[in-house]
């Protein structure tokens, strides 16, 4: 099982799952939900080393690996806890 945290929220979740619910749970806010508005960007604040490698649509968006950024609609939890932080803008 992996965990996602934000804001003193945690949501357990099946290892290899989507992002993009749970962190909607939390609160992320979607838009396109196609990796190119990027309402859905948040920080990883722990654990970015339990999400899956970025994907073409993070890359086409500007992100890099480590870089501590992610969109949600775009990465799952490959195992682990995941601290992530969103700033709506």
């Amino acid at each position: 099982m992996a965990f996602i945290m934000m804001d003193g929220k945690e949501i357990e979740v099946e290892d290899g799952s989507p992002m993009m619910q749970p962190a909607g749970e939390l609160g992320v806010v979607y838009g396109c939900m196609g990796g190119t508005c990027g309402t859905c960007l948040i920080t990883v604040e722990e654990g970015e080393e339990n999400l899956s490698p970025l994907n073409s649509a993070e890359e086409n968006y500007g992100l890099t690996q480590g870089e501590g950024k992610r969109l949600t609609c775009q990465c799952s939890i490959m195992h682990g806890e995941v601290r992530i932080k969103y700033d709506d803008f």
